[in-house]
């Protein structure tokens, strides 16, 4: 589609344009006259704006003036001409003209017509400038969303046997008092839910978003029950809308930080837009396979009322493996302290900082923390657990300019309460983002002083022997000047690799600080 801008100027001024010459009509080159032209207000230009069909209305490409001027639009590249008479804006493929010539018969492009469709489609679903892994994220989530849209018609539909929807003998007001109360137990638990784990949905977003979406892919299942013991309806609809409610409150916290990953240009409000388009579309589809399936067994009843149960740990398994691999797809530019503890261990082990998109691949997803030996803890200690001696000795020591101090904690893990030891960082009130970075690059290097030596084994069996307490204070000593030294490089690269360094997000145990106080 070409588009033609006409200027006819009013007859009662008659002048010669500027640019326009009698004797040259195919110049490519010109130059505003040095009188300046006075428009009064009888002079009144008429500007008309057509759109031309793909003919080009006669026009011939080999005499026009090009105009410096080229708008790139929906993939389509147009540029301005004037032929000495009118303004062109015609769509050209490199140097020419596209569409050529009067006179040029109608050929249907197979290839630009699936290439115009799909340029179309993209532009309806996403954003303009987002980052290169909003793709696989989009293809991951539109698995996930057809094969839950699909479960969710299906537990519906259980539910409304369930409680006697279409039954002569069903009760009305009951089912409507049941279906009331399960909503208002569900609701409450949301509430209470987000409260406890307000600070977990920014420090384990990507943990927290798939553990709450296998609790809700647990709640379909509780809805498919509710046909089989339905004089126990309220019971199982008020707990599978309670998982139903978690998840949801978890959905709605860990969508914008997700979102504002991809909006590399600050288009949050436009990638947003998107998700939500997205979503509604890839609902529809798992509501029309769900529809089909049910079209497909409705002259028999009871293959069609066993089908949930048949259907139902195939789409659950696809739809949390939609929603494992798409969160691979989300690279969080935020610090967190699993993060940074990743990006510390690399520099330790290498001096190289990892991207985001480095750091999304090591980061634990599922509910299952990692088992490591000497794992860091922030926050600080614990007066009913056991207080090593090592421990006590590094209080004493602690002065008014330290805004950090690392010492050993004793815990007991897992169901045997097995007997571990770990570091913990505790950090000052008032410390600095800074602070929290170089007492974690010291807590890191230390561990990997420990794990390397048979040091850890000693601590074990007596740590209070003044052998164990000098080599203790030998190790601080030593990684303080490691942190002295690595801290302004290791800060450098980290912006240099897209980090957010403002800030870094801390749970609610994390953020207990102490305070000092000189008696």
């Amino acid at each position: 589609m070409q588009s033609t801008i006409y200027y006819k100027p009013s007859t009662s001024h008659n002048f010669q344009l500027p640019w326009k010459s009698t004797k040259n009509p195919a110049f490519k080159t010109f130059r505003l006259s040095s009188k300046t032209l006075t428009l009064t207000n009888s002079l009144r230009p008429q500007i008309t704006f057509e759109l031309e069909g793909g003919a080009n209305d006669g026009f011939q490409p080999s005499n026009p003036v090009k105009l410096p001027v080229v708008i790139q639009r929906h993939g389509k590249v147009s540029r301005y001409f004037w032929d000495g008479s009118r303004v062109r804006l015609l769509r050209v493929d490199g140097d020419g003209v596209d569409g050529g010539g009067s006179g040029v018969p109608f050929c249907f492009d197979l290839d630009k017509v699936v290439e115009a469709s799909s340029l179309a489609i993209r532009n309806f679903f996403i954003p303009k400038q987002v980052s290169e892994n909003y793709i696989g994220y989009v293809k991951w989530k539109f698995l996930h969303r057809v094969f839950s849209s699909a479960l969710q018609v299906l537990a519906t539909q259980a539910m409304f046997r369930a409680i006697g929807i279409g039954y002569s003998r069903s009760l009305t007001s009951a089912a409507a008092l049941n279906w009331v109360l399960k909503d208002g137990l569900g609701r409450l638990s949301r509430c209470i839910y987000t409260a406890s784990l307000a600070s977990a949905f920014d420090t384990n977003l990507k943990r927290v978003r798939f553990t709450t979406s296998m609790l809700f892919t647990f709640s379909i299942g509780v809805e498919l029950l509710t046909p089989v013991f339905p004089h126990h309806f309220l019971l199982l609809a008020s707990l599978a809308n309670v998982a139903k409610q978690m998840s949801l409150a978890c959905y709605m916290a860990t969508s914008p930080p997700i979102h504002r990953s991809f909006a590399i240009a600050d288009n949050l409000a436009e990638v947003s837009a998107k998700s939500q388009i997205q979503s509604v579309c890839f609902d529809n589809l798992g509501l029309m396979l769900a529809a089909v399936l049910n079209m497909l067994l409705k002259n028999n009843q009871r293959l069609q009322t066993g089908l949930p149960f048949i259907l139902y740990p195939i789409f659950s398994a696809i739809d949390l493996f939609g929603i494992y691999q798409g969160l691979k797809h989300v690279h969080l530019q935020t610090l967190t302290k699993d993060r940074l503890e990743i990006i510390i261990g690399s520099w330790i082990s290498s001096g190289y900082v990892p991207s985001p998109e480095e750091v999304s691949k090591d980061e634990e997803i599922n509910f299952m923390w990692s088992k490591e030996p000497l794992r860091i803890r922030i926050g600080c200690l614990n007066p009913k657990a056991q207080l090593s001696k090592l421990s006590v000795m590094t209080m004493q020591s602690v002065s008014n300019e330290d805004h950090y101090f690392i010492c050993t904690e004793i815990f007991y893990q897992g169901l045997a309460k097995t007997r571990e030891q770990g570091i913990l960082l505790c950090i000052r009130e008032g410390a600095r983002t800074a602070d929290v970075i170089m007492g974690l690059l010291q807590a890191c290097y230390v561990c990997k002083a420990l794990r390397s030596s048979m040091w850890e084994s000693t601590t074990k069996a007596s740590d209070s022997s003044d052998l164990i307490l000098k080599e203790w204070f030998k190790l601080l000593d030593d990684s303080k000047r490691y942190v002295q030294q690595q801290f302004g490089p290791l800060n450098e690269q980290m912006m240099v690799r897209g980090w957010a360094l403002k800030n870094i997000l801390l749970n609610t145990e994390e953020q207990t600080r102490y305070s000092y106080m000189d008696d």
